[in-house]
């Protein structure tokens, strides 16, 4: 642990040497997968399951049971009347598609959670709802699990709030001088980017096996950046690094034109041809109108 006699303003590497000291010895405290996401995700793959089950799962938390409604009546969803019930819920929208706001409305509540830090961590929210709808995008025209590509997509980068929180931890427990020192670097923008992007996989691969998360959005977390290493899930991989892509081109066009989009040759990968892309692109207000509706 650094001693007051450390100079006042520990550098960028310092902070860096202390995270990864953190993550190597497992001296970080990973977010529980909130319980009702748990459930939800277990229920969601019972093919025994019905819509009263998942009613009764989502009534034992009442503030998530609110959120939901709120989702379900939101314009994403265009209910043709008021929707007064998750059975009515249910009815209007269909057991995967309420499994589906369900998990990720309690998920919100856990990981995406950071006092202090609420605008990063909306602006890495809205990206992974954004990853999510394009994912279910790709995934109906390659034919493959859609539910599974939206986890895929959802979660891919679950190691990033996790790495802001514990870089926040790291200070808070070491001196006053650490305290100011993260203070300063997190007004720095490109630094903290740094150390989210450098170790965001590593704490996601972490997340994967303590949430015990399916082994295709496992092997997603780990390779999508790298779809190529993929030893398992390579379309999967694929997939959701395409709408990684998509989702940064919708939410931040200056970091993503259209022409690098359309030029990277994970499209031709997945057998999608520039017809396929000019599709997804189409369907930029519907994933916006769900990423609003998600961000409630």
């Amino acid at each position: 642990m650094p001693s007051e006699a450390q100079p006042a303003w520990p550098p960028l590497e310092q902070l860096e040497q202390a995270l990864i000291q953190n993550i190597e010895t497992g001296e970080i405290e990973l977010p529980l997968l909130p319980q009702a996401a748990s459930q939800v995700m277990v229920l969601a793959s019972d093919p025994a399951a019905d819509a009263a089950k998942l009613s009764t799962l989502i009534h034992q938390d009442q503030a998530l049971a609110a959120h939901v409604l709120r989702i379900a009546n939101s314009p994403a969803y265009m209910p043709r009347s008021p929707v007064v019930s998750l059975q009515h819920a249910v009815a209007m929208l269909g057991i995967t598609l309420l499994s589906e706001i369900a998990f990720t409305a309690s998920l919100k509540s856990g990981a995406f959670q950071i006092p202090g830090h609420e605008e990063d961590v909306k602006r890495l929210w809205r990206h992974s709802l954004a990853s999510g709808a394009y994912a279910k995008e790709v995934a109906r025209m390659r034919r493959v699990n859609v539910e599974s590509a939206y986890l895929c997509g959802l979660l891919h980068e679950i190691g990033k709030p996790v790495v802001l929180r514990i870089i926040t931890t790291i200070a808070q427990k070491r001196s006053n001088d650490w305290v100011k020192a993260l203070a300063a670097i997190l007004d720095n923008k490109s630094h903290i980017k740094t150390l989210i992007e450098g170790y965001h996989t590593r704490v996601g691969i972490l997340i994967a096996d303590k949430w015990r998360l399916p082994k295709q959005v496992a092997e997603a977390i780990q390779y999508y950046g790298e779809y190529e290493h993929a030893t398992a899930f390579r379309q999967e991989c694929m997939l959701t690094f395409v709408a990684d892509q998509l989702a940064s081109h919708l939410l931040t066009p200056d970091e993503m034109p259209e022409d690098s989009l359309r030029d990277h040759p994970v499209f031709a990968e997945l057998n999608l041809y520039p017809q396929d892309v000019d599709k997804l692109l189409a369907t930029k207000d519907q994933v916006l109108t769900i990423v609003n509706a998600m961000s409630l």
